[in-house]
């Protein structure tokens, strides 16, 4: 291992890039908002909506300063909280890791200009929008870079059996959502939302910290792929009676589903996640168990259709998972509004 450069302390890039009181006050308004989603308090419904991962920040705060007048539409029936997501992961380690890595999709790693952007990132779609965003927890040690700007978090596929992500989880002041392994074992899920939900005592940098646990850690179900690589939904009908089992066997705060409509439940068929979230509404209007249990839902969206390889030169375009236009993503969020 090389060391190669000491980077800022969360507390000094936090200085660097200040929020206002007056952006800090609307966090807490959406913080508020989305937390009466989860814990039942609030009847709407909860949507996680954006691109696959940030990769250009024009792009992207385009996108999120058009959700605006589009919440304010819905805003009596659906809570909107865009997805910028400056980390991807990856299942190999290979490819392009996100912004924070690579701020250059097409360059070499640059992690402390990685860090400055994606923190400016986040602090401008708050002052210039409004919206305080979901980012992934893919590496827990860096939460507290954005942990004054987010409204939430998920803990991906690949870490939600991991020690640091459970017990970091149970130290937010957010909601953080626990998506299903890739391999589809619920009970790695549930096992995770427990541990997340109870306090603990661990280091996280350098400190000793302790924990009182997180009411507001709630289950993803994203889909899953079986041994021999194909998908596997876990969105319908069955699957859905299946967790409100789960959960009634357990003591669970908060007992929430958010449908993950894309990744292995629409086997990264863009398209079907329209369909998908209309079938888990309809699932909520077919039993009042799952009514209960569905607070919401994840879509991928950008401004253009499909996606594009790092280089191309397409404005708004995915560089990972393929996404939902803008028009489409628009017509969905309101054809949801209507559902509801």
């Amino acid at each position: 291992m090389q060391f190669n450069r000491e980077l800022l302390s969360p507390d000094e890039l936090k200085r660097m890039y200040k929020a206002s009181p007056e952006a800090i006050a609307r966090k807490e308004r959406n913080d508020k908002e989305i937390r009466a989603v989860l814990d039942g308090s609030s009847d709407k419904l909860l949507l996680i909506i954006g691109p696959c991962s940030a990769d250009r920040e024009d792009a992207v705060l385009d996108y999120v300063s058009r959700l605006r007048p589009l919440q304010d539409k819905v805003a009596d029936k659906i809570v909107i909280v865009p997805r910028i997501y400056a980390n991807k992961p990856r299942t190999t380690g290979a490819g392009y890791k996100g912004m924070l890595h690579q701020p250059d999709p097409i360059a070499g790693p640059d992690l402390l200009k990685g860090l400055e952007l994606t923190r400016k990132m986040h602090l401008k779609a708050l002052e210039q929008t409004g919206f305080s965003c979901a980012d992934e927890m893919l590496y827990p040690e860096n939460h507290l870079f954005l942990s004054d700007l987010l409204s939430y978090v998920a803990v991906g596929a690949r870490s939600v059996e991991n020690q640091q992500h459970r017990l970091v989880a149970s130290g937010l002041g957010i909601p953080a959502g626990m998506k299903n392994p890739t391999g589809g074992d619920l009970t790695v899920m549930m096992n995770s939302i427990y541990a997340a939900q109870h306090g603990h005592s661990f280091i996280y940098r350098n400190w000793d910290v302790s924990t009182t646990g997180n009411p507001y850690a709630h289950a993803i179900l994203r889909g899953y792929v079986d041994s021999r690589g194909l998908s596997h939904p876990n969105y319908r009908y069955e699957d859905l009676m299946r967790l409100v089992e789960l959960y009634a066997a357990g003591t669970y705060a908060n007992p929430a589903v958010i449908v993950d409509c894309n990744h292995a439940n629409s086997d990264k068929k863009y398209l079907e996640q329209g369909r998908i979230a209309r079938e888990v509404l309809h699932s909520a209007r077919n039993s009042s168990d799952v009514a209960k249990l569905v607070k919401g839902l994840m879509i991928e969206s950008y401004i253009e259709d499909g996606s594009q390889k790092a280089g191309e030169h397409i404005y708004g375009c995915s560089i990972t998972d393929p996404c939902l236009g803008w028009d489409k993503t628009e017509r969905l969020v309101l054809e949801l509004a209507e559902l509801r």
